[in-house]
């Protein structure tokens, strides 16, 4: 399908403004995408499978990569885990992974201070300047805290 004849999608102009053709394969990744936050590369291609049969597995993860590189997908690697992929780009979000079930939620960058910014290693001792800041929390989500009842109390550490 040729850009001319591609469904009208929200991801039209911000394909286009990434310099890339909007296509139904682009189009299809990043709805799959945008409608399951941080789904692996196996998740997409079962999703837009349902929208476009033929489509191969290297298809999707062609597409994925370009979608990351052009900064409208992000991939993240959360531990223990194949990396996973969001359309919430460019906020400096950070998530946490539920280590019962892999559950992965967003969590909002501090506001304010960003202290997540800030290295610990001495003024000088680095010529590199911190642009953003991977952080990864790990614990148990509600779920299965309740059917785990015999796990300690979790504290709070600093």
């Amino acid at each position: 399908m040729t850009e001319q004849n591609a469904p009208v999608s929200p991801w039209a102009a911000p394909l286009r403004s990434a310099g890339r053709r909007v296509t139904r394969q682009r189009l299809a990744v990043l709805a799959a995408v945008e409608r399951s936050p941080h789904s692996t590369a196996d998740d997409v291609v079962t999703a837009v499978r349902s929208e476009l049969a033929d489509i191969t597995v290297q298809s999707v993860y062609v597409v994925l990569s370009d979608l990351t590189e052009s900064g409208l997908l992000r991939r993240i690697e959360p531990p223990h885990s194949p990396a996973r992929y969001e359309t919430r780009v460019n906020d400096n979000h950070h998530h946490a992974v539920c280590t019962g079930c892999g559950r992965i939620e967003d969590v909002d960058c501090a506001v304010g201070h960003a202290p997540c910014l800030t290295p610990s290693w001495s003024p000088g001792s680095s010529r590199m300047t911190i642009q953003i800041a991977d952080v990864v929390y790990q614990g148990l989500c509600t779920d299965c805290r309740e059917t785990s009842p015999n796990l300690p109390e979790l504290t709070e550490t600093h």
